[in-house]
């Protein structure tokens, strides 16, 4: 089968770190969906504005393909390493949302802001929790539907069993009592931030207090560092 990107998604994120690592997670970071100028017909989305959430089949584009040493040919490895799990756990790859797959593609469920009809890119999708970089190919967008796709009652085997504990995040504005930081960033902004520096970005197996991590977000890039169960944002500097 041979598939073609039918849109391209955009956000604030212009590399893979940071991403959240679960839509929803960041329910306000905004995104927007650009169709291909094939697929720009506004009959192909006539109904979707009346649903609140949509699925989106993506692929992961950031990706670096794992090679074999002796044919540099992609190979996939039955087992990943799940962040909830603190990196240390093998799963296998298909009890698990890892990006590295047999075959690269992303399923996210995403709340369905609003539909602009008119503009220079003919209809552009707005959305909000998405956990998809900027520039990543879109190969589908199907509507979620309620009596068919939610079950709460429903098992999620090793993400029920172990708790997630947000970190608490620490601007510099904060202890300093200068606010003059906040004008690079709308509340909104801020809070998706917050947000997003909460689930704690960093790779899974990474726990050196004393190192300095820098995160690409909304043409900044935010450095930190985790001490503990907290993360202080060091500086904010313009990418």
């Amino acid at each position: 089968m041979q598939i073609e990107p039918i849109a391209t998604f955009h956000s604030p994120f212009p590399e893979k770190f940071g991403i959240p690592r679960q839509s929803g997670v960041a329910a306000g970071l905004r995104g927007r969906i650009i169709l291909e100028p094939a697929f720009r017909d506004p009959s192909a989305l006539r109904g979707l504005g009346e649903f609140d959430f949509i699925w989106l089949i993506w692929e992961f584009s950031g990706n670096r393909p794992v090679t074999s040493p002796r044919d540099k040919t992609a190979v996939w490895q039955p087992t990943v390493r799940p962040p909830r799990l603190g990196g240390n756990t093998r799963m296998g790859v298909f009890a698990t949302r890892s990006p590295f797959r047999p075959n690269p593609l992303g399923l996210s469920c995403v709340r369905l802001e609003r539909i602009e009809w008119d503009g220079p890119e003919g209809p552009v999708i707005h959305v909000l929790g998405a956990d998809l970089m900027d520039g990543t190919p879109i190969y589908d967008i199907k509507p979620y539907i309620r009596y068919a796709d939610s079950h709460p009652e429903a098992r999620s085997g090793f993400a029920d069993a172990v708790a997630w504990q947000p970190l608490k995040v620490v601007f510099p504005w904060e202890s300093s009592g200068s606010f003059a930081m906040t004008t690079l960033f709308s509340q909104e902004e801020l809070e998706v931030l917050r947000d997003i520096l909460a689930q704690d970005p960093r790779p899974p197996f990474h726990d050196d207090p004393d190192k300095t991590y820098g995160m690409a977000y909304a043409g900044f890039n935010v450095r930190f560092q985790v001490r503990d169960d907290i993360l202080t944002v060091l500086e904010i500097q313009p990418l």
